[in-house]
């Protein structure tokens, strides 16, 4: 299964970045990119890739200890940029984001055993070609959400579209989740 570690924004934080991308969407050009559903919304933290269902349980009790050793912390919604020339669209983030690398880089550790270089970004659309977003990127600059406190981890399965339906999303189970700072 294709796994991944991400922090899942509440309801209502989502609900406020949904209206702006609403706008986005409305925009002349914006058929040109696949718009991620608010069901896929999500920072990753890391991604583990194809993993055997065997390993799965180990892999939790990993990510468990990890939430454990975490304290909650703040963060919101804000501003977007851009990777690939358009390609992806991304909304960013502000507040703890010292806190959410080092909760990225633990949840890493757990299997990878090496830091890449994280930018936190939740993903809002992506194009297989180069796409000029500065519209879009001009909206999201002055987009600021509330602030929500993070307080869990979850282990993220996500199962890629099979149909070949164009627009088709993938569609995201959480397999499980671990409460920050619970373990002492």
């Amino acid at each position: 299964m294709r796994l991944f570690a991400a922090v899942l924004p509440p309801e209502d934080v989502t609900a406020e970045l949904a209206s702006v991308v609403d706008e986005l969407r409305s925009l002349p050009g914006a058929e040109a990119l696949r718009w991620t559903g608010r069901p896929g919304w999500h920072f990753t933290l890391a991604f583990y890739g194809e993993v055997d269902e065997d390993f799965v349980p180990e892999l939790s009790a990993r990510l468990e200890g990890v939430a454990g050793r975490s304290e909650p912390f703040g963060l919101a919604v804000r501003g977007g940029g851009e990777f690939g020339e358009g390609r992806a669209l991304w909304a960013g983030v502000e507040g703890e984001v010292g806190a959410l690398r080092v909760l990225a880089e633990r949840c890493e550790a757990v299997v990878v055993g090496e830091h890449r270089r994280y930018r936190a970004h939740l993903t809002v659309a992506r194009s297989r070609e180069a796409v000029e977003v500065r519209a879009y990127l001009d909206r999201l600059d002055v987009f600021a959400g509330r602030v929500w406190t993070v307080g869990e981890v979850a282990l993220v399965r996500s199962n890629l579209p099979r149909s070949g339906v164009p627009g088709e999303q993938p569609r995201y189970e959480v397999v499980g989740r671990w409460r920050l700072g619970a373990g002492g």
